[in-house]
């Protein structure tokens, strides 16, 4: 009992250690990375290369492939500049299992005692999360100690030796290592866990060669099970990741089939004789060999893709997301961009109406005001999902750039919806007026048009500098919320003049009043909107 016991805790160390030191990676770095990882893709070359790289430094194959899934669901990223990453994925998840097969289980107590004083100690958030990447790898490498001591001790027992010895099967072997990379969601800890069984003796290197490849198979899960909420795109670029693997497991499960006493002798010889190195090498090369083989042909992937999930998504239903998950979130470190995405769209909405309304109030044009009714339910329905998903992404570990940003969106959300509340008064106005039949001077008119003008230009504004996140546009923002709330002001006061002169009935005064006044405020949320990205008080910048 206390065997099992050991090995249980050993194995959940190495597991917490693994999933700390990756979020802890995610949070210090996810936004920077994900940034560089959506401009290279335009060389396949250079997108194995840094899909290799940043799973590396992530440690999880699964993570990075969600994030792919996310990015071509969300129409960052196509599915052709997908393919190299997800190769490369594939190649950087082995590093794992070559880091544990350096046998650090020696300095495990100073890497657990350094990353314990960043967290403990350390002010800035940056470094608290540098100690806990610091603290998962030590936690790790004290599982690996654990389990290797377990595994010993697990020799004397003749039933175990005799279980691990009836998987000389090749597919009793992948079927194994599937199901339990299945069940874990990452090859990287079932490889781990091989390579520490393999250097104590209790499977042989051909069995190892086979469950390498089942651990291949399962390391899709996580894509798939991403997938299964999102578009045709993103499904194919999961199919992706299932193909390389289960055509890679086919092809090299052959090739062993005839050639496994010369492939073993070549990993013995590379890998010194060491037999848990040999477990490592072996998965780097099945995955450099794969994506060889495979990358001069990878628009052929594409293609198999699109032949096995035919056809284009459906038109979407009328109140419906179209970038982030229905059911679940696709990944922390994607989250706050697919949000970003569907406010994106939110606006687009918001802006249309505004434009719409401004038009149905001056040609009284009913079927306009009944669109913009019918658009202001879609975005009063984005508003309330948009928040609830906030409210959900919020209680996740996201990057620290993220993190920070999520308090803005929320405003952003709600000064979009207030814009979609304007829009439709002005529809009221409109319908308003052709029931009164009123009428505008053609001067009233022609300055109510001009601040309309106004008002959408920084609207545009805004709305580019809060999805790139660049200032540049905050000087032009700045001086259009000054002169469109001058124009406010200026239109009053000619508006009553007109009134005094008897040029405008009371009514249409009421109403062109109200139009100034309402696109004065759509003006100041179209600003607010601006404000988000930014850390300075937004008095301080007016």
């Amino acid at each position: 009992m206390e065997l099992i016991l050991n090995l249980l805790g050993g194995l959940g160390l190495f597991l917490f250690g693994m999933n700390f030191m990756s979020q802890g990676l995610q949070k210090a770095a996810g936004a920077k990375l994900r940034t560089i990882l959506e401009a290279m893709t335009k060389n396949r070359i250079v997108a194995v290369l840094f899909g290799a790289l940043f799973t590396a430094i992530i440690q999880s194959s699964g993570a990075t492939t969600v994030m792919v899934v996310s990015f071509v669901n969300a129409g960052i990223m196509t599915l052709t500049q997908s393919v190299g990453i997800i190769f490369g994925a594939n190649i950087g998840t082995t590093i794992t299992s070559q880091l544990v097969a350096f046998n650090l289980t020696g300095v495990a107590p100073l890497i657990l005692f350094v990353g314990a004083v960043f967290i403990m100690f350390g002010k800035k958030p940056m470094v608290k999360k540098i100690g806990e990447v610091i603290l998962g790898f030590g936690a790790l490498f004290m599982g690996i100690s654990m389990m290797k001591d377990s595994m010993t001790d697990l020799r004397d027992y003749q039933m175990v030796l005799d279980v691990l010895g009836s998987m000389d099967n090749p597919l009793l072997g992948i079927l194994f290592g599937t199901v339990i990379t299945v069940i874990v969601q990452s090859s990287s800890v079932t490889v781990s866990i091989l390579l520490l069984m393999a250097s104590q003796g209790l499977m042989d290197l051909p069995v190892c060669f086979y469950v390498i490849l089942g651990c291949n198979i399962g390391s899709c899960t996580p894509a798939v099970l991403a997938s299964l909420d999102a578009k045709k795109e993103a499904k194919r670029a999961a199919l992706i990741h299932v193909m390389f693997n289960v055509l890679g497991m086919v092809i090299i499960g052959i090739l062993l089939a005839f050639g496994m006493e010369y492939f073993e002798g070549f990993i013995l010889h590379i890998s010194g004789s060491d037999v848990g190195r040999c477990v490592a090498n072996a998965d780097s090369l099945f995955k450099i060999f794969q994506t060889i083989i495979f990358l001069p042909i990878s628009s052929q992937f594409v293609a198999m893709t699109r032949r096995l999930i035919s056809g284009e998504d459906q038109e979407q239903k009328e109140y419906q997301l179209l970038y982030i998950g229905k059911q679940n979130i696709f990944s922390p470190s994607t989250a706050v961009v697919e949000t970003t995405q569907e406010i994106e769209r939110m606006a687009t909405m918001a802006m249309e109406n505004l434009q719409l309304a401004m038009e149905a109030f001056f040609d009284g044009d009913e079927e306009k005001i009944a669109r913009v009714y019918e658009t202001e339910k879609q975005i009063d329905f984005l508003s309330h999902e948009l928040t609830n998903y906030l409210v959900k992404i919020n209680q996740l570990q996201l990057p620290v750039v993220d993190a920070k940003r999520i308090g803005g969106l929320f405003h952003v959300v709600s000064d979009i919806e207030r814009i979609g509340d304007h829009a439709e008064n002005i529809a009221d106005a409109a319908a308003k007026g052709r029931e009164e039949n009123l009428e505008f001077t053609k001067k009233g008119e022609k300055e109510i048009k001009e601040m309309h003008e106004k008002t959408m230009v920084i609207l545009e504004k805004s709305m580019e500098m809060f999805t790139t996140l660049d200032r540049k546009n905050l000087p032009d923002i700045l001086e259009l919320e000054n002169t469109i709330d001058f124009m406010e002001r200026q239109l009053q006061q000619n508006h009553v003049k007109r009134m005094a002169k008897g040029k405008c009935s009371p009514m249409a005064g009421i109403l062109f009043t109200d139009l100034a006044t309402g696109l004065e405020r759509v003006a100041d949320h179209a600003t607010n909107i601006a404000f988000s990205i930014l850390e300075e008080d937004p008095e301080e910048l007016r």
